[in-house]
Formats: structure tokens, C-alpha cells, sequence
């Protein structure tokens, strides 16, 4: 999933003001009516009213009308909405029974980002509210309302979800990218042979090279010897550093790519600079080879404020602005990304697979270097993303399993959230209301 951030908040007038869908219509106590509106339904303590389901429905034909899209008859369409609302009050009244607490602290850094986000102060930010209608109070119980209800439902659905270690071999084996190749850390006793020497001193020479083979494999400390005996290089124990074979002399690399850490070459080798008593200091076979991605974002959360529809046009006009030049993508990210990433330029460091969404993680494989997607839709919202760098590196056994268990925490999200809905409204005390005549 992407990253944990600071709590979502839509921008503009209304928008910073009512954070949500959900949260734009959600109170923390039934509020009155009013005398030209009538309820449609009670779920447990929470009230549903006729004018919200008309206030959904209007956003709802206005978002299709935008993008082309054909709905369903009105009284189905009806239904299906006034459905929805129904499922947000019993989660959120689930929420609110599920003991989990929403800190004065938390909740002041919340509206903060509000007015932080929006460019305004905290003093800016009451005025407008004061300006449109809206106390101040029942704005930070909303908002405490939407904290509550996204942790509530991460724990639940999370909970839900089982991966048994079948399932992350399988996708292991499915998803092996190569594997990295062995390092070797190699440490040399030289003893050299001056130019031109003849066969007396090259005799002379090699049996110093066997004494110190001897010596090194008797036990004796070879960084010690390395100080005593070599002619070459005597730091760090004559050690040349982890490599990999390519990277070592192939008179080396022959002689030490089947032996394990702390081994000795059994033999002396001879080269043109003389002869040579090797140890595998240390041996690090590779892991799984993965790629990762260095990318950014720009996040606009959909609410009843803004559509999905509205966030995608918003969205693809910054996506023109960047591809021709006139905006910089991380500024426009600083300026309006939803998201704990923004004060970064939209950054969210190197990523392995399974660490976004599906639908996030999809569009960003598709991308090439320094290319902007078209807008994303994902349960967050919607992205605009520019890849900047890719690599692949090493991971170990450990690694690669908890990768595959994000991938696949991921994959069962939406079914896992299915079922906690549907368990979160049979639940619940529903009361159905007839128009008044």
C-alpha cells in the first residue's frame, strides 16, 4: 500500500473544509432536520436524511454526465446510493464502538495540515469556516470522525487478511527475478619476485610461499602473517574488500568461487607479480535480485466536494503543465498533493513490489525514466506519478518473503474489505422511513 501519511484534506474553499465523502455528511450527534427535509432511515444512532441522498445523487449524475458515463434508472440509482450511505453510518458507528481513541494532540496536528495545506492560518481557517455556515466544533468532529473510521477500518480489513506460507513460496517462485551473484572478500600474502630473477631465487622465493600456505593452514592468524611475510599490500589483513568474481583477477577468482568464508587456497598460485597465499575471508552468496523504484506522486482525494472526475481533469491538466515545461512536478506536489509526501516534492523514496496498491504500482512499472502517468484511480484517491530512477539490488531470504507477503496483503484488500463491510452492516441496527405524505 503506499506509505502511511498525514490525514487526508481537500483543498479550495469547501473542499479543505469537509475532508471527505463520508466525513462531509457525517456528524458526531443526529442533527436536526430540517422541516422541508424528512429521514430516510436510522442506523443505529446515526440519521440518513433525504437531502443527502439527493445531494450524492446530484454529485453522482453531474460526475457521469462529465465522463460520458450511462447510470442505471433513477430508482435503482436511488437505491444503490441511498445502500452506501447506509454502509458509512454503520461503520462508522462500529467505529466508534471498537474503543479506539482519537487524541486532542493528533486531531490539532489534523486541522492544522488542514489550514497548513490550504495556505492559510488557523485563524484564515475559522473565518471560513464562520463564512460558510460551519462551527468550528462539529468541523474537528468530523475530522476526528474520518481519523477514526480510516484506522478502525485498516485494523479490521488487515485482520482479515491471512497468507499462509504456501501462498508467498508460490508467488516467490512465480516472481524470481534472478539472483544476485556471490561477493567474495579475498586476502593475499604476496611474496614477490623481483624482475629477471633466476630459477635459484624463484625456488627460494616459492618455499617462503609454501611455509606461509603451511603456517595459515595450521591456524596461525593470517593477518598476521599477511604483516610478517608479504611484500604486497598489508592493510586490513592484506584483505582487497567484498567483490564480486568478475571483479577479482581471474588467477583469484578461479581459485576461490567454490570455497566458503575463512577457507584457505590449498595451493600457492603464481602470477607474473609472484606467488600468492589466498584466504576467503568472507563469502556472501547473493539473494534474489529485485527491482525497485524511486518515484513521485501528486494525490487528490475524491469527496463529495470533488469527483473522481473532477480530481482526473485536475490532475491531467498538471500532467500538460509538466510535460510541456510551464510547472515543475515536484512544486505542483508541494502545492497540492494530499498527501504526507508533499512537503517532499511528492518523493516516496526507493520501493520494492508489493509496497504501493495494484493500480498504483501497475501504472508506475508502465513508466519510463522522468515520464508522468495520466491520472491513477486507487482506493486512496487519484495519482498523477513520474518515475525518476530504477534499480535492481540484493535481497536476502528474509526480504524476499516479507516482500511477497506485502504483494499478496495487497491482492486480498478489496475482498477482505467486502467482507468487513458486509459484516459491519449485518450488524447493525437499521430502521427504514417512508416520505412523509
Amino acid at each position: 500500500m503506499l506509505p502511511k501519511s498525514s490525514p487526508p484534506c481537500a483543498r479550495g474553499l469547501l473542499l479543505a473544509l469537509l475532508c471527505s465523502l463520508f466525513v462531509a455528511n457525517a456528524v458526531a450527534q443526529p442533527s436536526p432536520v430540517r422541516s422541508a427535509d424528512y429521514i430516510v432511515a436510522i442506523v443505529d444512532r446515526e440519521l440518513v436524511t433525504n437531502a443527502e441522498v439527493q445531494q450524492r445523487l446530484a454529485a453522482l449524475r453531474r460526475e457521469a454526465a462529465q465522463g460520458g458515463q450511462a447510470l442505471p434508472p433513477d430508482d435503482e440509482l436511488r437505491r444503490r446510493m441511498l445502500d452506501t450511505l447506509i454502509d458509512e453510518r454503520a461503520q462508522l458507528s462500529a467505529a466508534r464502538e471498537s474503543g479506539v481513541r482519537i487524541d486532542e494532540a493528533e486531531l490539532d496536528r489534523t486541522v492544522g495540515n488542514v489550514a497548513a495545506q490550504n495556505r492559510i492560518t488557523l485563524a484564515q481557517l475559522r473565518e471560513r469556516l464562520q463564512r460558510d455556515g460551519i462551527e468550528f466544533s462539529r468541523f474537528r468532529s468530523n475530522l476526528r470522525d474520518q481519523l477514526l473510521l480510516e484506522r478502525v477500518r485498516e485494523r479490521e480489513v488487515q485482520s482479515r487478511i491471512k497468507i499462509s506460507d504456501s501462498e508467498v513460496e508460490t508467488l516467490l517462485a512465480s516472481r524470481a527475478s534472478g539472483v544476485a551473484p556471490p561477493q567474495f572478500n579475498v586476502a593475499q600474502l604476496l611474496i614477490g619476485v623481483p624482475e629477471g630473477a633466476g630459477e635459484d631465487e624463484l625456488a627460494q622465493r616459492r618455499a617462503l610461499a609454501e611455509q606461509a600456505l603451511q603456517r595459515a593452514r595450521g591456524g596461525e592468524d593470517f593477518a598476521r602473517l599477511v604483516s610478517e611475510l608479504s611484500t604486497g599490500s598489508k592493510e586490513q589483513g592484506g584483505a582487497l574488500g567484498l567483490r564480486t568474481l568478475d571483479r577479482l583477477p581471474d588467477l583469484f577468482a578461479d581459485a576461490v568461487r567454490d570455497l566458503r568464508s575463512g577457507a584457505i587456497v590449498p595451493q600457492v598460485l603464481q602470477s607474473g607479480a609472484g606467488f600468492h597465499v589466498l584466504k576467503v575471508v568472507e563469502r556472501r552468496d547473493g539473494g534474489m535480485m529485485v527491482p525497485q523504484t524511486r518515484a513521485r506522486h501528486i494525490l487528490l482525494r475524491t469527496s463529495a466536494q470533488l469527483t473522481q472526475s473532477a480530481a482526473v481533469a485536475r490532475l491531467a491538466e498538471f500532467k500538460q503543465q509538466v510535460d510541456s515545461g510551464k510547472a515543475s512536478f515536484a512544486q505542483l506536489a508541494r502545492e497540492n498533493s494530499e498527501d504526507g509526501s508533499a512537503a517532499q516534492g511528492g518523493e516516496l523514496g526507493w520501493a520494492s513490489p508489493g509496497q504501493f496498491v495494484p493500480e498504483f504500482e501497475d501504472a508506475m512499472k508502465a513508466l519510463g525514466i522522468n515520464q508522468v502517468s495520466d491520472p491513477v484511480v486507487s482506493r486512496f484517491g487519484v495519482h498523477l506519478i513520474q518515475v525518476l530512477e530504477r534499480r535492481s539490488v540484493p535481497v536476502d531470504r528474509k526480504q524476499q518473503r516479507e516482500i511477497a507477503r506485502n504483494v499478496l496483503r495487497e491482492q486480498k484488500f478489496e475482498s477482505a474489505y467486502q467482507e468487513w463491510a458486509r459484516d459491519v452492516r449485518a450488524r447493525a441496527y437499521v430502521e427504514m422511513r417512508e416520505p412523509p405524505q
